[in-house]
């Protein structure tokens, strides 16, 4: 296992790129801990495989440096660095047997028969592969091909970092639940470094200790599942995670608070000295109907959607859409409304990033 650095990186597919939007990677800073289970999310072309590939080795960097635990590995090719990597769709052998196939690894690096059967029969178990292992892997569902992948990478215990690419995109809703159950599972009994990449929220929050969000080829914050929910640090991350996302609204400063249509909205800091495209974020957790007494922010109820436990109030104030969630418990409320925001949940963006004064 290794501590992962990211020094300065930068990537342009151009051969002399100029400016920064030449770049298909902006720069990036990370350590990534010994041990840790990380993610990378963001949406397709984001830069999330562009980045996994630098780390891999299978794709040289066009600024900056990879260091493995110290030692710089910039330019050393994928079989140096020592990574196991798991893709979108099985790369396994259908003409080999699951144990023919969870053992290849490990007979092609000339481990000795009595360890490769130990470690073949302890990952066959915690994937739930022993009643397998004697089949030909051609006639496995998908996601007991994904599984034999998912188990080559981690038969190896020499490896610095085990990446995984996207590896439930083909398996059926129903069972991507289950699978990624197990790899945090498989984490938390084996501590190695895992990356895991993905365009889905639910997947990186479920299995990552630590998510790297990602748009455009920038990092947009670094921060656990809660941190990115509760404070997101771009209007990006609060659109992309949460369902529905973060409700943005226009908004203006002055006197050192927040104004949203004329009407003065409370907000966890007070209003920084801040210029450009001033908006407020609060997420539909924290909007409610303004109680007895209160003034609240006047709009009218568009539409409601069930979710199950909870309802989607959509409602529209002026030109702005804000969504509120109501749990069963409550009535839902039809034509005009007040809303009122959580204040303590409530922030100010300048720009898109995340602006707080005192």
């Amino acid at each position: 296992m290794a501590r992962i650095t990211l020094d300065a990186l930068r990537h342009s597919y151009m051969p002399d790129p100029q400016g920064d939007e030449d770049f298909a990677l902006k720069r990036v800073d990370l350590d990534w801990d010994d041990g840790g289970a990380y993610a990378l999310l963001g949406p397709s072309g984001c830069g999330k495989t562009t980045l996994l590939n630098i780390i891999s080795g299978l794709l040289a960097p066009t600024e900056g440096r990879i260091l493995f635990d110290g030692e710089d590995v910039t330019h050393a090719p994928p079989d140096r660095r020592n990574i196991a990597q798991v893709f979108q769709f099985p790369v396994i052998y259908d003409t080999m047997t699951v144990y023919e196939n969870l053992a290849f690894p490990l007979r092609n690096r000339g481990v000795a028969a009595g360890e490769i059967d130990a470690r073949v029969r302890e990952i066959a178990e915690m994937l739930e592969l022993t009643d397998s292992l004697r089949n030909r892997a051609r006639g496995l569902t998908a996601d007991g091909k994904q599984k034999i992948s998912l188990g080559r990478g981690l038969v190896r215990d020499d490896v610095n970092v085990i990446m995984f690419d996207e590896p439930l995109t083909v398996i059926d809703p129903h069972l991507k639940w289950v699978l990624r159950s197990k790899l945090k599972e498989l984490h938390q009994r084996i501590s190695r470094t895992m990356i895991y990449v993905t365009h889905d929220q639910t997947e990186a929050l479920t299995f990552a200790d630590q998510v790297v969000v990602m748009e455009q080829g920038q990092v947009v914050q670094v921060g656990t599942p809660v941190e990115l929910f509760e404070k997101p640090a771009h209007t990006f991350v609060g659109h992309f995670i949460g369902s529905p996302g973060m409700n943005v609204l226009p908004a203006a400063l002055a006197s050192g608070a927040a104004y949203f249509m004329g009407w003065p909205v409370e907000t966890a800091a007070l209003a920084p000295e801040a210029s450009g495209r001033i908006e407020i974020g609060v997420r539909p957790e924290f909007v409610s109907l303004a109680g007895a007494g209160e003034e609240g922010i006047p709009a009218h109820v568009h539409k409601v959607s069930d979710a199950g436990r909870y309802r989607i109030v959509e409602t529209k104030a002026g030109e702005s859409t804000i969504n509120m969630l109501l749990g069963e418990e409550h009535d839902v409320p039809e034509g005009e409304v007040r809303l009122a925001f959580e204040p303590a949940r409530t922030r100010i963006y300048a720009d898109g990033w995340l602006a707080e004064g005192a």
